[in-house]
This record gives structure tokens, C-alpha cells and sequence, in this order.
């Protein structure tokens, strides 16, 4: 459904309006499958025992109250055994007015319910729709790209005999994606302390980037071996990273007073705010400079991603899960069924429309496991 139809059904639900159905109805506005409605109806679905209450895992917490609608709200968004099956929104109403909270965001809503329609945008999560971060997010991937094509054009300007052919190419690509592991890392606590890398750099480099070079081997190594025994303590503090991104020895290019400030601002970009799941496609338009003047386009989301895959395949997906939630034997036969699917892109560019599903489908095999596991007897 798409924001326009929403809207369109948000509205219908004050043609005819029945309280007793309005929670239900709302659900529905956005998606909510009839299957899952009917089963909250029934009780399956509803987490609460309460009279007049809804809890709905992961989507609302609903609760009629005749007055002091906020206190209520202020109260319910507070309660550990509604907050431990994390809806998305708390409502209250008196169907008079409504008042309501997005749970994850901290946003509040306080309208006369008749105008609902007007407001219908607040929950467009429950569709699927984040649409207060995507913009955002679009927005601090571009900058991080930009940032780092200047980076990729001063090294190229500054070492072209050192990339001039596809060998020399991969290594400027590890290397790339070594520096990208380290900004994330000291941004997100992989790194202990924050903004290690970056102070690291500015502090133990030359202004003029004569040394760049050695600091960075020096810190890859570092970060490859198990213990810190053989080196300084600025780089003692670093840790082990596995997996074998910085195992293999790579060619570390020379940097000149632009290209090191350069390494120096990317630091200063907040990592958190940029999304890993698609960065790469924003790192092939900073190496195929054709495409630099359309990274806007050159990049999708991960909303907009999941736009074209949920219709696809992914809600049917999911409805095939509410629908056998009480059964062991069809939850395993689900999982299977997943595990047999097969997905081809063919316009695949970095990937990420692949990316987004592998993940998408290994949350939802989560969900199905954990399903399971409490469905299975306690031995």
C-alpha cells in the first residue's frame, strides 16, 4: 500500500465508525493483515488480559480511558510488561480525542480523533514507511561518499603508479574499506574508546602526510595481531579485529597535506547516522568517477529497497508466519521452504538489493526459531 491508499482508508474508517472496531480498523489501514486481525480479535495476538486494552507485539499498545488522557499515556509508555513486547505506538482515547506515542522516536501526538486522517503520517511505520529517517539517512550516506571520492581522487592524483592495473586496484579498494571499517568502529564501540582512530591519526601523523602512510601499516598490523605486546601504546590500545580483513599485506599509498585533512574530516562525519547496508553502492560511484554526478540517483535506500522486495516476496512471507504460529510441524516447514528460495538480480550493481533481502530473511528465520523454541516443550 502506498501512502495515498492509506490515507484513503484512514478516512473510510470514519464513514461508518464503530468503536469496538476502531483499533482493528486502524491495523488494518496500514496493512495489518486480516489473518493477524482476527487472531487479535480472538485473543491470540493480544498480549493483554485487560479490559479495553490491546497489546499488540512489536505494533500498538491500545487502551479506551474516560479522561486524563496523557497521564495514561505517560503511565503506559512506562510499564515493563508492555514495554517488554516493544510496540511501536502507544494510543489513547476517549474517542473524543486521541493521544498517542511513537515508543522508538519519543514523538508525541495530541489531536481530536476526527482529524486522524489529517495526522495519518504518524504511523506510517506501521507500514513499513520510516519516513522521519530516511531522508536523513540518504542524505548522511551522500556526504560520507562525496567525502570519500575527494579522498580517492587526491591518493590516485598523488600514487598512479601504484594503481594501473586490476591488482593494484583491489588493493585500493581493501584499503578503502579498511579505512571505512575504522570509522565505523570507533563510532559504534567496536573500538573502546570514541573517535579513536581519528585523534590516533591527528595526533601521530605529520601535517603534511609525509608519515600517513607508516601510521596507517603500522595500525593495520596492529589491529591483525592478537596482543599488543610489540607496539607503542597509542596503538597498544587498539584491538584484535578477526576475520581476516586486515590479515594480508596491501600496498599503503603516500599522502599529501590534502589527502591526510581529508582522512582527518571524514573522522568528524557521524558513522552512526550512515548506513553499512548500502555503502557500498555509494563506494562504487566514488571509484567509477561516471557516476559521481548522480550518486543521488546511483543510491537506493533501504526503505525504498524494501519497498519493491516486501510485495514481492517478503509479505507473503510473513503471512505465512502469523498463519502458522501455533505449529511446529509448518514453522519447519516454513524454514524450509525459505531455505529452497532463490534470488537473482540481474541489473546487480554492489548488491545491496541482495544485501537487504539475505537480511530481511534471516530476521524473519529468527522470529520463526524463536517461535519453536517457545512452542517446544521445557524438558
Amino acid at each position: 500500500m502506498n501512502s495515498k491508499e492509506i490515507q484513503q482508508q484512514v478516512e473510510k474508517i470514519f464513514h461508518n465508525f464503530d468503536k469496538e472496531e476502531f483499533i482493528f480498523d486502524l491495523l488494518l489501514a496500514y496493512g495489518i493483515s486480516k489473518t493477524s486481525i482476527t487472531r487479535l480479535k480472538k485473543g491470540d495476538f493480544n498480549l493483554s488480559k485487560n479490559e479495553d486494552e490491546v497489546l499488540y507485539k512489536k505494533k500498538v499498545f491500545f487502551k479506551q480511558a474516560e479522561s486524563n488522557l496523557l497521564l495514561v499515556l505517560e503511565d503506559a509508555s512506562k510499564e515493563e510488561p508492555i514495554l517488554a513486547h516493544k510496540p511501536r505506538f502507544a494510543i489513547i482515547t476517549d474517542f473524543t480525542t486521541l493521544v498517542a506515542r511513537d515508543l522508538k522516536l519519543g514523538r508525541n501526538l495530541d489531536i481530536p480523533l476526527a482529524e486522524l486522517p489529517k495526522h495519518y503520517d504518524f504511523f506510517l511505520p506501521l507500514a513499513g514507511s520510516e519516513v522521519y529517517h530516511s531522508t536523513n539517512d540518504n542524505e548522511a550516506d551522500r556526504n560520507a561518499a562525496y567525502k570519500m571520492a575527494e579522498l580517492y581522487d587526491a591518493l590516485r592524483a598523488e600514487n598512479p603508479h601504484l594503481y594501473n592495473s586490476l591488482e593494484t586496484i583491489h588493493e585500493l579498494n581493501v584499503f578503502l574499506s579498511r579505512i571505512l571499517f575504522c570509522y565505523f568502529a570507533e563510532d559504534t564501540e567496536i573500538f573502546d574508546v570514541e573517535s579513536v582512530f581519528t585523534n590516533t591519526l591527528a595526533q601521530h601523523t605529520s601535517d603534511d602526510g609525509s608519515d600517513t602512510d607508516h601510521f596507517l601499516s603500522d595500525l593495520f598490523r596492529r589491529l591483525n595481531a592478537k596482543t599488543g605486546d610489540d607496539y607503542p601504546a597509542f596503538l597498544a590500545r587498539f584491538p584484535y579485529v578477526n576475520g581476516g580483513l586486515f590479515r594480508n599485506e596491501i600496498a599503503i599509498p603516500r599522502f599529501t597535506p590534502k589527502a591526510r585533512r581529508i582522512l582527518i574530516e571524514l573522522g568528524e562525519l557521524n558513522w552512526r547516522a550512515i548506513n553499512p547496508d548500502i555503502f557500498g553502492s555509494m563506494i562504487q560511484a566514488v571509484v567509477n568517477p561516471k557516476y559521481r554526478s548522480d550518486l543521488g540517483m546511483h543510491y537506493t535506500s533501504v526503505p525504498n529497497i524494501l519497498k519493491l522486495i516486501r510485495p514481492l516476496f517478503l509479505d507473503e512471507l510473513h503471512d505465512e508466519f502469523e498463519k502458522c504460529q501455533d505449529s511446529i510441524k509448518k514453522l519447519r516447514s516454513l524454514i524450509n521452504r525459505i531455505s529452497l528460495i532463490k534470488f537473482f538480480d540481474p541489473a546487480c550493481g554492489s548488491g545491496n538489493f541482495l544485501i537487504i533481502t539475505f537480511k530481511e530473511l534471516r530476521m524473519l528465520e529468527i522470529n520463526i526459531l524463536q517461535r519453536i523454541i517457545d512452542l517446544s516443550p521445557t524438558p
